[in-house]
């Protein structure tokens, strides 16, 4: 999602402790992102999840508060693995809940610590330190209030899976000595474990916190919250984008059993039910005429070829620029070129957008899938003109985020909240989004053109690379423009291009800046997304020119990137790249960096007889420095690899007239689970800090695909989808 890869300074262990508090429920442990005043330690007699990484309950539960979002990314497992190391307690005892309220304690650390967020494959990177010092905080605690309570040094005291012991035969449970831990002063200094005793992290036998509740149907999504009296209320939207409400008719509706208002609010007019077929077939009722001045209304074909004679003409920022490429393509002894093009995609999450609200006694209640809590606070808030400390979220758990749902002007929030208030908040609001608003409601993977030229040498050894890519900003009049946006140049456009790993002496990559009013949002692995495929595509297509084995190719242009080479090479290890393939499958390969996880996958496919092709086998290799969840990596690459596949294969909005084409999944195509290919994901052993996995998987898969077309076909495919072309053996 977010490409946001600022650091923050590792912390001191004595900054980055605040404080514990004795509770009558227990222990509570509370920390800071150091870029702040220091929050205080909790007041006694108070029990306050807004202020604490864990609390110890009397029966021994420990409830981990996790500062990021889990979307079905898997990162309450990843936080609790985290406490569970340093804690010894036992896997059974942990649980978790998504926390907000507290920037100061919640900040996502590789952003810069000042504002709650969950994107970027950030999650645990900004956990790795800070909620394994809880965990080891929480224990020394434990082990202090057992060595007072039985009158033996502290050094003799064991703790192994939840349970306090000593020589003696003394022993208790976490719960019984949470109360007196709680009583007693937090250390200014903890040590870590040394990695060779960790127990839960890089276990490939520990299963997810989630899976049972997942599979039995028990886990509860925004979708399903049922409040007393609670209202459904469903927006008609502008078919234009950028159009707005001239006026409306709301007599239709109100004849509609079950339907109780209509109300106008900033994103359009809502009708509001009792259930949510009413509101549906009220919605179906209502006639708006609609004021589309100034509206988009070009079509996907007009904004190609704008932006196709703005690579020519317009004014392009430069992203990277290194030596003379210009120069050294007019040198070269072989000059390649090629143009690619890329649609706008949707999220297609399996959950549409939605959120509840209700306002009772002076507090805005918000229920939803939160991926930026303190922001989505400071706008409900706005909206109903209160103080930001009285609106609590219920932070849940979505059907998938995939970027949507973190919104800088946080759609459905506005949307729940604006209706609640022209309701007058007489009884709580869910909105709902159908399949068809998910779809033709924007906030997509923009649209892009790249162009890219390169040279060649008389040994063909790349020389030069001149790289351009025209299309929006997904950052423009965000809060992240500041910080992401430099000298014009919007870095998640040209992320994995800007950063290209391979030797070329002259390098130049530039991005003109597209204007349009289709709303654009971060999308599954960003701008590598598209950089990936283009480069990887084009590298490909270098090593065919200067007849050269794919994969012996990429070697020696990553001589200078360890990390790069090393997934590289094990995915061809793994994948037998030397070895013959049965008769009619082919390979392709592709190795990418994004958000600081380096994979490399080789792809295998076969042509089907009707124009097709079937991708058979994926082998993928990822490093994400120290694996935290083995099984978690590995579904994440399962996922992003059957993400990324569905998108370059089928994944397509159009637009004619301004309006999208695209509604349900009849027209917006996934990758249906009898098209998944057979995936073998090998991780790299990583004494690195541990980086991210939500998204990387994503980058490589469309032209490790894109190469084995070629190797079958001899053709090149530059415009995606696929679905577009014709595929026939050489």
């Amino acid at each position: 999602m977010l490409a946001i890869k600022q650091k923050m300074p590792r912390p001191s262990r004595r900054q980055f402790l605040v404080g514990a508090a004795a509770t009558g429920a227990g222990l509570t442990i509370g920390f800071h992102v150091p870029m702040g005043p220091a929050s205080r330690a909790l007041a006694a007699g108070t029990v306050n999840p807004i202020n604490a990484y864990l609390r110890i309950a009397p029966d021994g539960a420990v409830m981990v508060l996790s500062a990021h979002m889990d979307g079905g990314q898997g990162i309450y497992t990843g936080v609790a693995t985290l406490v569970a190391e340093e804690l010894d307690a036992d896997w059974s005892q942990l649980r978790v809940e998504g926390a907000a309220g507290n920037p100061q304690l919640y900040g996502n650390v590789t952003w810069g610590g000042t504002a709650q967020g969950t994107g970027g494959s950030s999650s645990i990177p900004s956990s790795w330190d800070r909620y394994r010092r809880a965990g080891a905080v929480a224990r020394t605690m434990l082990v202090g209030a057992a060595a007072d309570a039985w009158g033996v040094p502290k050094s003799e005291i064991r703790v192994e899976k939840g349970v306090v012991s000593h020589a003696s035969g003394k022993s208790a449970g976490f719960g019984e000595l949470a109360d007196r831990a709680a009583g007693l002063a937090p250390p200014s200094e903890v040590k870590l474990k040394d990695p060779s005793a960790w127990i839960y992290i890089g276990n490939e036998k520990l299963g997810r916190l989630d899976s049972v509740a997942k599979t039995t149907g028990a886990q509860q999504f925004p979708i399903d919250v049922r409040l007393p009296g609670m209202l459904t209320a469903m927006l008609a939207r502008p078919p234009l984008f950028g159009a707005k409400v001239r006026s409306f008719d709301a007599e239709g509706p109100k004849q509609v059993p079950g339907v109780v208002d209509v109300v106008e609010t900033p994103r359009g007019v809502a009708v509001v039910a009792r259930d949510t077929w009413s509101a549906i077939k009220g919605r179906e009722a209502l006639t708006v005429e609609w004021d589309e001045t100034g509206a988009e209304t070009r079509g996907s074909a007009d904004l190609m070829a704008q932006y196709k004679e703005q690579a020519r003409t317009g004014n392009a920022a430069v992203a990277r620029a290194e030596g003379d490429a210009a120069g050294a393509l007019a040198g070269a002894a072989q000059v390649l070129e090629a143009e690619f093009e890329f649609p706008y995609l949707a999220h297609a999450a399996m959950e549409p957008l939605d959120a509840v609200a209700r306002f009772e006694n002076g507090m805005l209640e918000i229920w939803a899938g939160h991926q930026m809590p303190d922001l989505y606070q400071a706008v409900g808030a706005e909206i109903m003109g209160i103080d930001p400390a009285q609106v609590k979220l219920h932070v849940m758990t979505p059907g998938g985020f995939f970027g949507r749902r973190a919104v800088p002007d946080a759609d459905v929030i506005v949307e729940v909240v604006s209706v609640l208030k022209a309701t007058g908040a007489k009884a709580p609001i869910k909105v709902l989004w159908s399949r068809e608003d998910d779809t033709t409601g924007g906030r997509y993977r923009p649209m892009y053109y790249h162009t890219i030229k390169a040279g060649l040498d008389a040994e063909g050894n790349p020389v030069a690379w001149q790289h351009r890519i025209v299309g929006q900003s997904i950052l423009a009049g965000t809060p992240f423009e500041s910080m992401l946006v430099e000298n014009s140049v919007d870095q998640t456009s040209v992320e994995g291009a800007s950063n290209l790993p391979y030797a070329v002496p002259n390098l130049l990559v530039d991005l003109v800046t597209t204007d349009a009013k289709v709303p654009v949002l971060w999308w599954r692995s960003v701008g590598s997304t598209h950089t990936a495929y283009s480069t990887e595509v084009f590298i490909d297509e270098l090593a065919q020119a200067a007849g050269r084995d794919p994969v012996e190719f990429r070697r020696v242009l990553l001589r200078d990137h360890p990390r790069h080479l090393g997934v590289l090479n094990l995915a061809a290890e793994k994948a037998g790249w030397d070895t013959p393939l049965p008769e009619g499958r082919f390979r392709g390969v592709a190795v990418h960096e994004s958000f600081s996880t380096y994979v490399a996958q080789v792809a295998e496919i076969s042509l089907t007889d009707d124009g097709g092709i079937r991708v058979e086998r994926v082998v993928c290799a990822v490093d994400c420095g120290v694996p935290i969840n083995p099984d978690i990596i590995r579904a994440q690459m399962e996922g992003g690899i059957g993400f990324g596949l569905g998108a370059i294969l089928k994944g397509e909005i159009s637009l004619d007239g301004g309006r999208v084409e695209q509604a349900n999944f009849d027209s917006y195509r996934v990758l249906t689970i009898d098209e998944m290919p057979g995936v073998e994901v090998h991780i790299v052993p990583s004494t690195e800090a541990p980086t991210g996995v939500g998204e990387p998987g994503v980058p490589p898969i469309g032209p490790a695909v894109a190469n084995a077309v070629f190797a079958a076909t001899g053709k090149r495919i530059r415009v995606l989808p696929f679905s577009l072309h014709e595929f026939r053996t050489a």
